[in-house]
């Protein structure tokens, strides 16, 4: 009788689970090569050691995808080199591992638009789309390169797995000893997996986290190359980001720093109707006004109509997002509540009482309403705009001309924007209207009347911000013709950016990866000039209170910047990369949830060099705001504190 210890059976267990590993490897080279202008690397010593780190985090998934196939593999009960068993466990292997490594294919593409692995919070934008079908074979055509590479690799996958087989060489009446030494195999296997899912065998007091990969990297950006798109998705399934979070800071040191209710006096009350246009992807970097002092070598303008816009405006050149989805930039341009690592409108907090544009410009008689070409509820944003308290939702439906679909994700533009004139027009004033456009956007097409009119540029987000700049043009033209138009304080943003690879200005710049533009227009106030100072979504709620003189107190971590004697420094927060950045004065500060992790001067917006080594009072007071604003963020949204009352 040949031997029945399953030596044979653990080298081929191991061989499988090394088939993994190599192919976690391939997916972090791929994912390098589709995003290696964002994610930096020197050299290919460094892309090793980088691969060296991301062991750790391979493992944790690789461990926690396959445990039951592993479980199954070494079970000590039975003789399991049987073929029918065996054919179980391919399928098995398979089934499980394709399905999570293809979330590594996905963020080849989805990268570029979020600067972050894939979460469990990218349900938060399918969840609310009707024809999810639809999107996923628009996106398989659009990426098609994409999936045939997976299916490639795939396939590759599966030659070399039946490359090597278990041999059938036990028999029955083998069993006893089969059973009796498996026993011991199954212990070290189990012992083993145990430390691997916690990605350490120390007694650490936590498993490894996404976070974590931050302290393996010199520049933030490649802690997402250190990461891989399962282990990201596994380890925020059933995790609640919105928690209190406690860093003993006194009330007087978020006061001091945010001043949460805000109550400004400078300006007479008034009633201006207020158009407020969230352009969507529309980054700072494809607007000439907003780059004409940046140096940029052979820099090309592809918004005519905003730039000259803009010399009739006040506009801030140095403005970020809050976030980097839609739905963050909506909870933060309008109620001035950011996002971070999860989007505030899919937390357990999102309904209760909010204080926002909305609701203050109601409590001063305003008729609201939100426009939004795409499909009824797409986004999330009706649902949202509900809490808020809109007056009036213009959605697909209401346009009521399914002629003028773009065939993705809504009306075009620029009939759509003429609608809204339309339609405010009919209003009594004061109004407060929004509007969230839809075509400066993936696929990156325009309308087949404009496709050899517009310039196509450099950049496949080009020709359709050359058209939504259009769009704007023919909406101001028809709303200068309307009798409110004069009374009218206009804005314009973007809820983030999107292909960041235009010039290195933004693509290696980190912070200038949430760019955005802000910029106010008014026939009658007297809104003109540029504002280099730090400026964010989250800004535009009070600036707006203080420009109309609202004359209660209200709820805002932002602060106006149009106010003379404001309180609040300029300051910046958001969340890239699995941390928080704060910037403010001369320095930037990264901040993992806990403790800073790096220091960066203001002007090292690559943040490669970290003085957290050269720490003075300046970063320590930096620190201390960031945990003052976290601390009064999570309390206030889980204590349903955010009004004024």
């Amino acid at each position: 009788m040949k031997s029945i210890f399953r030596l044979d059976e653990y080298k081929v267990l191991f061989y499988r689970i090394l088939l993994v590993y190599f192919f976690y490897f391939i997916a972090r080279l791929l994912f390098y090569v589709f995003n290696s202008e964002i994610v930096e690397v020197a050299s290919i010593s460094e892309f090793l050691q980088i691969s060296y780190h991301g062991l750790a985090f391979d493992t944790t998934a690789i461990l926690y995808i396959n445990g039951l196939f592993i479980l199954l593999s070494i079970l000590p009960f039975f003789i399991n080199t049987k073929p029918k068993y065996q054919k179980v466990l391919f399928y098995l292997y398979f089934i499980s591992n394709l399905i999570f490594f293809s979330f590594n294919f996905v963020d080849f593409i989805y990268y570029k638009y979020n600067f972050s692995r894939l979460t469990l919070a990218a349900w938060d934008i399918l969840k609310h789309e009707e024809a999810k079908g639809g999107m996923l074979f628009r996106f398989l055509i659009t990426y098609w390169h994409v999936f045939l590479l997976y299916i490639i690799v795939s396939v590759f996958w599966i030659f070399l797995y039946q490359k090597v087989k278990v041999k059938q060489n036990l028999v029955e009446t083998g069993k006893t000893k089969y059973v009796a030494k498996s026993i011991l195999g199954f212990l070290i296997i189990a012992t083993l997996s145990i430390g691997g899912i916690r990605g350490d065998f120390k007694k650490s007091t936590r498993p490894i986290n996404l976070v974590d990969a931050n302290q393996h990297v010199k520049k933030a950006q490649q802690a997402d190359l250190v990461l891989n798109s399962p282990f990201t998705f596994l380890r925020t399934l059933g995790v609640k980001s919105f928690k209190k979070t406690e860093f003993n800071i006194p009330e007087s040191v978020v006061e001091e720093n945010f001043q949460p209710i805000k109550f400004y006096k400078s300006n007479s009350p008034s009633s201006p109707n207020i158009v407020l246009i969230i352009t969507e992807s529309m980054g700072r970097e494809y607007i000439g006004a907003f780059n004409k002092n940046s140096n940029i070598k052979d820099y090309v303008s592809y918004t005519p109509f905003l730039d000259s816009l803009a010399k009739e405006s006040l506009i801030f050149t140095n403005a970020y997002a809050n976030g980097y989805k839609s739905i963050h930039g909506m909870s933060s341009i309008l109620s001035g509540i950011p996002s971070f690592k999860d989007a505030f409108t899919s937390s357990p907090y999102a309904k209760q009482k909010i204080e926002s544009l909305v609701s203050c410009l109601k409590d001063k008689g305003y008729d609201t309403s939100f426009f939004h070409g795409a499909p009824n509820g797409s986004m999330g944003f009706l649902g949202y705009g509900n809490i808020l308290g809109f007056d009036h939702y213009y959605g697909m439906t209401e346009y009521g001309n399914d002629k003028d679909f773009d065939g993705s994700w809504g009306i075009w533009d620029e009939p759509f924007m003429q609608f809204m004139n339309q339609t405010i027009s009919k209003k009594k004033a004061p109004f407060f209207s929004t509007i969230f456009t839809v075509s400066s956007h993936e696929p990156y097409v325009v309308p087949e009347k404009f496709r050899n009119k517009i310039p196509k540029g450099t950049n496949p987000m080009h020709q359709p911000v050359g058209y939504t700049d259009y769009a704007f043009k023919k909406f101001f033209e028809s709303a200068k013709k309307e009798s409110w138009f004069e009374n009218t304080i206009f804005i314009i943003t973007a809820d983030h950016c999107n292909l960041v690879n235009y010039t290195e200005e933004y693509t290696d710049k980190i912070m200038n990866r949430t760019a955005i533009p802000i910029l106010f227009f008014s026939p009658k106030y007297n809104l003109k000039g540029e504002n280099k100072e730090l400026a964010q979504h989250i800004d535009i709620f009070p600036t707006v209170m203080d420009m109309i003189g609202y004359n209660k107190p209200f709820r805002s971590w932002g602060r106006s910047l149009v106010a003379k004697n404001e309180k609040v420094k300029p300051y910046l927060i958001n969340h890239i990369s699995g941390l928080y950045n704060f910037a403010r004065g001369n320095y930037i500060c990264a901040f993992d949830g806990k403790v800073a992790v790096g220091f960066y001067d203001i002007k090292d917006k690559k943040q490669l060099h970290n003085l957290i080594g050269k720490r003075n009072q300046e970063m320590n007071n930096l620190e201390i705001g960031c945990k003052a604003f976290i601390q009064d963020y999570f309390n206030r949204i889980i204590d349903k504190k955010l009004t004024a009352k």
